[in-house]
């Protein structure tokens, strides 16, 4: 079945290094790519702009994101692949959702800073309001300068403290699927031994999987969840992060974690976030 894919840009380096990676990951399935840029200015701004200076920013990034589209169809002559573009009037993440709601978008790619020389134009450059906010499909960050590779090993951070509904785990499985990935499930001990729920919750995760290769690993607790992280993605030679964004869940603790939120605006390797 074909895949939409929304690819916010903010016509950076970043952003486009995003849409890439996204073509590349996606080169054998058949799908059509969204570039969409979010022109809402914020109400000073407005106050200082008269409507013909309006229309002509307008104009400036509807002509960019056609350019954009072109560069797109250019560089990537795979006939797996169409390309739109979406030129919003609305605040980023409102753009997105609506966006997504409308194209039935089925996941979205975006470089991890989002900033443009003119912040006003383009307000994206909080990843983790992005991250907690928009929870209608999966969203896939990828780091500044992050030059593909095959994603060949996927980590997948968990307390089990949760059960996963079959479907929530359909991204982490379809990623898997694409290139034939391990999937490496990592828990930290926080407690001493896992209780009945975590027991529980760990062979229902182990059922689910069973049809991809996979291993589960126990790793020590660290003072930060993050460098723990880090460390596991750089000794298991990691490719992907995905994480489950759910209310008192690891992706939660990470965030509120004083490291600046390293996870969520600075991945080492692409990150990608599915919703409860």
């Amino acid at each position: 079945m074909k895949k939409n894919i929304l690819l916010p840009t903010d016509f950076s380096d970043n952003a486009w290094g995003a849409a890439v990676y996204a073509l590349k990951l996606l080169a054998d399935v058949e799908c059509t790519f969204y570039f969409m840029h979010a022109i809402k200015l914020n109400p000073l701004t407005l106050v200082n702009l008269n409507g013909k200076l309006l229309e002509t920013m307008r104009e400036k990034a509807m002509k960019e994101l056609l350019e954009l589209k072109e560069m797109a169809e250019t560089a990537n002559t795979n006939p797996n692949h169409d390309f739109e573009i979406i030129l919003s009037a609305q605040d980023l993440q409102t753009a997105i959702e609506t966006a997504v709601k409308k194209h039935s978008i089925d996941l979205i790619v975006m470089g991890k800073k989002g900033v443009s020389a003119a912040n006003d134009i383009f307000l994206g450059s909080n990843t983790v309001h992005i991250i907690n906010k928009v929870r209608l499909c999966p969203i896939l960050i990828i780091p500044e300068d992050y030059d593909f590779v095959t994603p060949k090993r996927i980590a997948f951070p968990t307390d089990f403290n949760r059960f996963y509904e079959a479907k929530e785990l359909d991204p982490l499985k379809d990623l898997a699927e694409l290139n034939n990935s391990k999937i490496n499930v990592m828990h930290i001990n926080v407690e001493e031994r896992l209780n009945e729920v975590q027991k529980y919750n760990s062979t229902m995760l182990k059922d689910y999987l069973k049809c991809y290769e996979h291993s589960f690993h126990w790793m020590p607790d660290y003072e930060s969840k993050t460098n723990e992280i880090n460390d596991f993605i750089t000794d298991l030679k990691i490719d992907v992060l995905v994480m489950l964004n759910y209310k008192h869940g690891f992706l939660e603790s990470i965030i509120k974690e004083p490291v600046l939120k390293k996870i969520g605006m600075r991945p080492i390797i692409p990150c990608m976030i599915i919703p409860e």
